[in-house]
């Protein structure tokens, strides 16, 4: 299961790609439209240019041709006979630029009507020199008296003729043009159709990758939301388990100190006695003072350590006079034990609280002053039972090394599983747990747990005699908020 869920992308990863394809398809279709409107353009300037290049060549062969023939009639009307090779020489200059234009013609369409008129042109202007340059060939003195007839019989029928010519190229070229035109208007609107359609069709994959997007994501947005359900559904029952180990392990410990109390102290308290009388009946016999001494020594010895065994599991005092009293005593012995000088002050603590509390103070404090003698080399501690309005206030601090909360977890791991277990009891209760510490400066441990007393939790199992059975179980559940 852990394997599949690595294999799936996660929510960042699948709204990145969606984004990416949305990005990606908006950035096709742009390209797309501007090379399409490009390709338009560049078809319609092309078709342009080709006609105003066009029309130019054909309005300079007609112009040409019209200069020709002025040059002609000129020579005609001309008195002068000497100026004929003049006129000659003007002739040629502008037969060659028209055919220098007809040779630079590219037709607008390049159809075979349009190929084989400029071809026709291009013949009648070279007609158009022969005669005139033949009607420049006559004799000269004559040209007076036969001007008008050589214009009218040979010069302007030619000229007429390049013109009308020329002027019919022109007009299928025009033609052509309006033709060219109405395809162009056409391709734009073809374009224009397919730029609509492929955004379009950008807008509606868009549409559709985001939705897909967004179902994933808020497939793995449910996954996620069942597995931290689950989560926190195993972590309650890891919290209930943990409530009912530890109440078992009060359980315990209180079955095991009732019995070191009650049988094992009470067969040591008779040991005790039948060596005592042992002892006088040895004395009565004349017998030496001394010869049961070390046994009763020993006897007394582990009197005492069974009675402390029995003291540390759960000590009396915490069931008969309160979390005060128990302490206070426990606060003793620890002082003996480890050289510790260890003060208890509280405040208000005269009304008892719920048993499960008591209990739970108990072992933390237990728990605490434990880290205080293996690793705060303290010589001093002193501790805090502050009964608030709904809370009770447990304060723990010493004077020893201390250490650096911000360090690196395993720096001040040592303290190690008393640490988890405050925090596993305080959780458990519904409280809060805050420790300060520094270097050289000691530590303090401060818990704030729900002050739920002891007639509370016997008015709730009186009125509610269902929950009275589980209630020491069923209570951090409830408080852990």
């Amino acid at each position: 299961m852990e394997g599949e869920q690595l294999e799936r992308p996660t929510i960042r990863v699948a709204l990145f790609l969606g984004f990416g394809l949305i990005v990606g398809i908006w950035l096709f279709a742009g390209y797309y439209s501007a090379r399409r409107i490009a390709d338009v353009e560049r078809q319609a300037t092309a078709i342009n240019g080709r006609y105003m290049r066009a029309q130019e060549l054909l309005s300079t062969v007609r112009a040409q041709v019209l200069v020709g023939s002025v040059y002609v009639r000129d020579a005609l009307l001309d008195p002068d006979p000497t100026t004929a090779p003049d006129y000659r020489h003007h002739l040629e200059d502008s037969y060659k630029a028209a055919d220098e234009a007809l040779q630079q013609y590219v037709p607008v369409l390049d159809s075979t009507m349009e190929r084989d008129q400029v071809t026709r042109l291009r013949g009648e202007t070279a007609d158009f020199r022969r005669t005139m340059l033949d009607v420049l060939g006559t004799d000269a003195r004559r040209w007076p008296a036969e001007a008008r007839t050589l214009l009218r019989t040979r010069v302007v029928p030619k000229r007429e003729l390049v013109i009308g010519l020329s002027e019919q190229v022109q007009a299928l070229n025009r033609s052509t043009f309006i033709h060219q035109q109405s395809a162009v208007a056409d391709v734009y609107g073809v374009t224009q159709r397919r730029i609509w359609q492929s955004l379009g069709f950008a807008l509606a994959a868009s549409l559709g990758i985001a939705l897909l997007a967004t179902l994933y994501a808020g497939r793995l947005e449910d996954r996620i939301r069942r597995q931290r359900a689950k989560e926190v559904q195993d972590t309650r029952d890891l919290q209930h388990l943990s409530a009912k180990l530890l109440n078992a392990q009060e359980e315990e410990r209180r079955s095991i100190a009732r019995e070191l109390h009650d049988e094992v102290g009470q067969a040591l308290t008779a040991i005790k006695v039948e060596l005592a009388v042992a002892q006088r009946a040895i004395e009565g016999a004349g017998g030496p003072a001394t010869v049961l001494e070390d046994a009763r020594s020993i006897t007394e010895s582990t009197l005492h350590t069974v009675r402390d065994l029995s003291h540390l599991l759960h000590p009396a005092l915490l069931d008969d006079l309160g979390l005060a009293a128990a302490t206070e005593w426990y606060l003793k012995g620890f002082a003996r034990r480890h050289g510790i000088r260890a003060d208890l002050l509280h405040d208000r603590m005269d009304e008892r609280l719920a048993p499960e509390t008591e209990a739970a103070v108990y072992r933390i404090i237990q728990e605490a002053l434990t880290n205080v003698a293996k690793h705060a080399k303290a010589t001093n501690c002193r501790i805090y039972l502050q009964r608030l309005t709904n809370t009770l206030l447990v304060t723990v601090e010493d004077d020893g090394a201390g250490f650096d909360p911000a360090a690196p977890h395993h720096a001040h791991e040592t303290r190690g599983l008393g640490l988890v277990g405050i925090r596993e009891r305080v959780s458990q209760l519904g409280g809060t747990v805050r420790l300060e510490s520094a270097p050289g400066k000691g530590t303090r441990l401060t818990v704030e747990l729900p002050a739920q007393t002891r007639a509370s939790v016997v008015d709730a199992s009186s009125a509610d005699p269902a929950q009275a059975v589980g209630a020491p179980i069923a209570a951090p559940e409830v408080l852990r908020g």
